[in-house]
């Protein structure tokens, strides 16, 4: 089993479980204790903030999942605050998207999506640069014994861009169709971050059934593109301070496995949400529109209807969309 893990100042994104939680779900109050007070709130702002009927809360998870594997305390809003996490400012204010290798259309993310979806999902300018060429980095790698597929050392990529970092860059986030691996005893890993220097590197390579040795179906397009869309979210998400959430179902919530990652929503809970506006102090309605326009153009029509619901349910019926 693998799954996503936050651990300063590294965080290994994904690695072998140790040991049995018992978990039990925040009730309503500890939800709503969670977001905090949002009275002073502009109106629009604290109806958004406000869970409804739109935002399920975490299951009892089951044997094998995050939760059961690791225990979380859970970051309240208030927490947050008070960690004084990363926020953008005026001169590092830039998400950058790096591609290692080039990403072939028939098993790879869009990559123009990809850079489309963090922008308006972080309401930040985001620059994907030209494909880095792994063996001309001088990256270290293997083939591992077990895939047969190669395999590239994490702590090199960490190490080549954190002396590399862009002046404006509030993060770079390096994405790959190659696998990783952290350390050589180890089989693999689905990334690895460094909070403080802003630096990640996570791959997709996982999320293709041939991977595996399996045949694509015929959703294959949608499923890497919803698979991708929620790591770089979730991930992009850790360099704002952002911690596994325990309150709702929501993108930040720690995943074990594919089947947990595909249950979790590509949304921010309201506790999550409350944090990320309050670190770019984005325009809630306009953040949305954008991402409604960006899962319809992706075909995410799920997803597209789930945003629209819910902005409709904020603006009020006689002002939805």
């Amino acid at each position: 089993m693998h799954f996503s893990v936050l651990i300063l100042p590294i965080v290994l994104l994904f690695f072998v479980p140790c040991m049995a939680m018992d978990f039990i779900p925040p009730d309503p109050s500890e939800r709503l204790q969670a977001i905090g007070p949002t009275d002073e709130l502009p109106e629009i702002l604290g109806r958004a903030l406000h869970p409804g009927k739109d935002f399920k809360p975490i299951p009892v998870p089951e044997r094998g999942d995050w939760l059961a594997q690791h225990s979380e305390p859970g970051q309240t809003f208030a927490d947050f605050v008070r960690s004084n996490p990363n926020k953008p400012d005026r001169i590092q204010n830039k998400i950058y998207v790096q591609p290692l290798c080039v990403f072939e259309e028939a098993r790879s993310p869009s990559l123009v999506q990809l850079k489309d979806f963090a922008g308006a999902y972080f309401t930040l300018e985001v620059e994907v640069p030209f494909p880095l060429n792994i063996e001309g980095a001088g990256f270290t790698t293997r083939i591992n014994p077990y895939s047969q597929n190669r395999q590239v050392l994490t702590t090199d990529v960490l190490g080549f861009f954190r002396s590399r970092l862009p002046t404006d860059a509030f993060c770079l986030l390096a994405v790959t169709m190659e696998d990783l691996y952290p350390h050589q005893s180890w089989n693999y890993v689905f990334g690895q971050a460094s909070l403080h220097d802003r630096v990640g590197v996570f791959s997709f390579a996982r999320y293709d059934p041939v991977f595996y040795g399996e045949k694509r179906s015929s959703e294959f397009r949608h499923i890497l593109l919803r698979r991708s869309l929620k790591v770089l979210a979730h991930e992009t998400g850790h360099m704002f301070g952002l911690n596994h959430c325990i309150f709702f179902n929501c993108v930040m919530n720690g995943s074990n496995h594919l089947k947990e990652i595909d249950s979790r929503p590509i949304h921010l809970c309201p506790v999550c949400l409350r944090k990320l506006q309050f670190s770019v102090g984005f325009d809630l309605v306009e953040r949305y529109e954008k991402l409604i326009h960006l899962y319809r153009e992706a075909g995410l029509h799920n997803e597209a209807s789930w945003v629209s619901e819910r902005l409709r349910r904020i603006l009020g019926a006689n002002k939805g969309r």
